[in-house]
């Protein structure tokens, strides 16, 4: 296991989340699923207690730890992607598999955890700073799933 590692809480659904972002994002995979060796709060021995999987190279733990906690967008996945059609496959997996939009490139999966889908384009434009930094913004805050095009074309003002 990594020296730093993400632990995510789930209700009970660890494993099956940790297969769906396997399948979603490359440099991804399931490492080791353990049971619990009795009964806790929220579980019998034998349930899947913790799930070590690797998202888009980022090491992580899914506990399933109960109903006690669940997410919000304090934190958030976010993967960079190289065009529309990334853009497009990411977004329309997270949302199309029981998630929901919500504003400027952030989407929330069925587990509720918050993903940030933003093309290099945007970061590139925002970094650039000034007027372009400005034009670039001004469209991403109408947007939901980021338009590559729609960027580029503030951009360029």
């Amino acid at each position: 296991m990594a020296k730093n590692t993400i632990c995510l809480w789930f209700d009970k659904d660890a494993e099956a989340a940790a297969r769906f972002y396997c399948e979603t994002f490359p440099n991804s995979k399931v490492s080791a699923v353990h049971r619990a060796p009795s009964d806790y709060p929220s579980g019998k021995a034998g349930d899947v207690l913790t799930v070590e999987f690797t998202v888009a190279g980022i090491p992580c733990l899914g506990l399933n730890g109960g109903p006690a906690f669940t997410h919000s967008e304090a934190f958030s996945f976010q993967i960079s992607t190289d065009d529309q059609a990334e853009t497009d496959r990411y977004w329309n997996a997270i949302v199309g598999n029981g998630g929901q939009e919500s504003e400027c490139g952030w989407c929330k999966d069925k587990w509720g955890i918050s993903w940030q889908i933003t093309p290099r384009v945007l970061m590139e434009a925002l970094a650039a700073g000034g007027a372009e930094a400005k034009r670039a913004f001004d469209a991403m805050m109408t947007m939901k799933k980021i338009d590559v095009d729609a960027i580029e074309a503030a951009r360029r003002g």
